[in-house]
């Protein structure tokens, strides 16, 4: 089985971008993803209605850590520390290898491959540091951006699942996509 330990935190750093701890400087961008029911329409969890509730997701993510059960990373340009999106591992699972990647971006970096850089270093860092044999990605099936990304990086569609899961008093189907480290 995988140890995993997230202390240091670790930084990961790519051509253009930093990924790095969010932190409760970042709440205000945090806050405008999390609130903006347009940038949350694939992501079946509740909209942030204050800043507060930004402040208590980035200790969700800080336990996460401490707890080496996820972890989240803010993206930023390396030289500027603005929080454009988050980019994660959560659900792990040591015992199989395995464990799922998620990420979110501002709209207004949006077709600048910004998610595909981060989505990059994130995969080399599962597979190389971390020693996960494989990366999932769960997906809305409407979110065709998303599964461009994920083709780029070689991710495989695993299934298709219809009525999976209930979220604001309606079902809805999600996609499976996976990598395996070869």
């Amino acid at each position: 089985m995988l140890e995993i330990n997230f202390d240091p935190f670790p930084v990961l750093e790519s051509d253009r971008l930093v990924l790095r701890r969010i932190t409760p400087a970042d709440a205000d961008e945090v806050f405008a993803m999390r609130s903006d029911p347009e940038i949350m329409k694939y992501i079946p969890r509740p909209l942030a209605k204050t800043r507060q509730d930004a402040l208590d997701l980035i200790q969700v993510f800080d336990k996460g850590v401490e707890e080496n059960n996820f972890i989240n990373w803010g993206i930023s340009f390396k030289d500027d520390p603005k929080l454009l999106g988050t980019i994660c591992l959560i659900r792990m699972q040591p015992e199989n290898f395995r464990t799922e990647t998620g990420y979110l971006l501002h709209p207004d970096y949006h077709g600048q491959g910004i998610i595909n850089e981060a989505l990059g270093t994130v995969i080399d860092y599962a597979f190389n540091v971390l020693k996960f044999h494989s990366l999932e990605a769960v997906i809305d099936p409407d979110n065709h951006a998303s599964e461009k990304v994920l083709i780029k990086r070689k991710f495989v569609k695993e299934g298709h699942f219809k009525e999976n899961g209930f979220f604001e008093g309606r079902f809805l189907d999600s996609v499976v996509y996976s990598l395996i480290n070869r």
